[in-house]
This record gives C-alpha cells, sequence and structure tokens, in this order.
C-alpha cells in the first residue's frame, strides 16, 4: 500500500523526536534518530517550490557537503551532479509537497557519520531564507553484565558499554537506585564510538538485584542491563571460585564476541582514565579526551 505524504510525514515522525532551541542566531531544530533508521530532517516555506532552488548542505570540520539540491524539476535522484558521495542513492524529497513549501528531505538507513550541523538554503528567495537542523544519529547498545569473580569484600560484577555515540555516563546501581562505588573505569575510543568498563564490588542485599546504567544525557536516553547474584556466591568468597571461574569465562566469550570484531575493524583504540565512581565518555571525537 502506498502511503500518502501525511501519512508519510507521520510514520517518520514515530522514528524521532525533535526539539528547537535558539544558538548563535536563528532557530536550530535538533533530530534524534537511532542509527540504522531514517532521519526527517524539516524544511517549510510558504511559497511554492516546484520552480524554486532549494539546497541541503552538511557543514562539519573539514567543510561542507553537498547533500540534495532540487532545481526547478532537476534533482540529484534525477541527474543533477554535485552531490557528495555519502549521500548518493540515500536521500530523498517529497515531490507530491513542493506545492505546499515542503523542502523536507529523508536520510535513509543513517550511521554515526551522518551526525552534524545541516543547512536548507533558499538562495533565490527574497529575502533569502537559511533553516538550520541539526541530526544526531546515536548508538545505545544495550550494557553487557557479568559476574567476574568471588572477593574477600563480596561478588565483583563488571559492565561493558561496546560502542556509544555520544556521550555517555555509565553507573553501577543497587534495586533502591543507589549509586554504588566502582571502580576507575576503563574508556576507549574506535573511531566516533565510545567503549567503557566498570568494575563494582557488591554484597548482599534483600534482593542481590544490581544494574548497570548507560546515561546519554544530550539526548535524554538512558539504557539499562540487571543481574541478579545467587546467595551461594556470597557465601563463598573464600571458596575455590569454580562458579566465579565459569561466570568469568562465559563473560570473556561475551566480550571477544562483541569487542573484537570492532578491534579488527579498526586500527587502533586508545585507552584513558576517568574519574571513579562512574564512567564518561565522549565519542563525538576520535582522540581520547581526559575527563
Amino acid at each position: 500500500m502506498r502511503l500518502s505524504p501525511a501519512a508519510h510525514f507521520l510514520c517518520f515522525l514515530a522514528l524521532f523526536f525533535v526539539t528547537s532551541g535558539h544558538e548563535k542566531g536563528p532557530e536550530v531544530v535538533t533530530v534524534v534518530v537511532s542509527e540504522g533508521s531514517d532521519a526527517f530532517l524539516p524544511c517549510n516555506v510558504s511559497t511554492s517550490l516546484i520552480q524554486e532552488l532549494f539546497d541541503w548542505r552538511r557543514r562539519n570540520d573539514q567543510g561542507t557537503q553537498e547533500v540534495f539540491m532540487y532545481d526547478g524539476g532537476l534533482h540529484y535522484n534525477n541527474g543533477l551532479p554535485g552531490q557528495d558521495k555519502q549521500f548518493k542513492g540515500r536521500v530523498s524529497h517529497f515531490p507530491q509537497q513542493l506545492q505546499f513549501g515542503n523542502a523536507s528531505i529523508v536520510i535513509r538507513n543513517t550511521t554515526i557519520s551522518d551526525s552534524g550541523n545541516y543547512t536548507c538554503d533558499f538562495p533565490n528567495l527574497k529575502p533569502e531564507q537559511i533553516f538550520s537542523i541539526k541530526l544526531v544519529v546515536r548508538a545505545a547498545p544495550k550494557p553487557i553484565v557479568g559476574i567476574v569473580k568471588e572477593t574477600e569484600n563480596g561478588v565483583q560484577l563488571h559492565c561493558v558499554v561496546p560502542g556509544a555515540f555520544p556521550k555517555l555516563k555509565v553507573e553501577w546501581k543497587d534495586s533502591d537506585e543507589n549509586i554504588l562505588p566502582a571502580e576507575e573505569p576503563q574508556v576507549s575510543y574506535g573511531g566516533d564510538r565510545c567503549y567503557i568498563t566498570l568494575l563494582t564490588t557488591v554484597t548482599k542485599t534483600n534482593t542481590n538485584l544490581f544494574h548497570c546504567v548507560a546515561t546519554q544525557e544530550e539526548i535524554s536516553h538512558v539504557i539499562d542491563a540487571e543481574i541478579r547474584v545467587p546467595d551461594k556466591l556470597f557465601g563463598s568468597c573464600y571458596g575455590d571460585g569454580v562458579l566465579a571461574g565459569l561466570f568469568f569465562g562465559g563473560f570473556v566469550a561475551a566480550l571477544v564476541l562483541v569487542l573484537c570484531p570492532v578491534y579488527i575493524r579498526k586500527n587502533y583504540i586508545k585507552k584513558v582514565s576517568t574519574p571513579k565512581t562512574n564512567g564518561l565518555c565522549n565519542g563525538e571525537s576520535s582522540q581520547p579526551l581526559h575527563l
């Protein structure tokens, strides 16, 4: 079934949320989507665009990229040259909505590299109109939690968040949402992605339920993973560690499956240290940040 333009628009609204604010001049619309989904970038004026020109660009530290251009019926998807190769075959507009002044576009199958500041420019309108849109493509994998070993002080738990973007904070909490003391976290970068591991040692509680919480405050996103520690582990802190070895072996295997392909794909990963009690990393740069 072919969706109408209005229905198509509503479908994309379900895939992202939009906030707006003023950032050094014109209003900036922020669009947040999950990696792999489609991003709808809104842009509207009060005149028909069928015979007009509008140009979408992305600006970054390397310069300006041509994302999508429409010029009186010609555009990047029907022969108009000049589109940046990163966006070829991935960007479309709404032809049936041009008469209503709708210059919005859709970027298909987004990746973290699509994040950035976009402009929608109408150079031939009097006065010229330019709209600003910030696209954030988030990667928010669920934390991987496991039991590392039994110690004389309790049971050591391990939390790994593999490949997140953007800024990320990781904390261990108990079932009452109290933040637990943790060891100094380890933070690594692979490209724009952030990898963080956080260890904590827990003691027996009423529920023995603990969870690792990963928070991306910039986009108001929280994801966590729970683990319940068996009572018998707290009673065998001085034992031979067989159970701990089984748990740790399975956990290491999971880490290998998750992190080895990333390591092979990337040429290097640089490690940095961050403050104790929680983990914080910034995936906005491929260079390590000392926080």
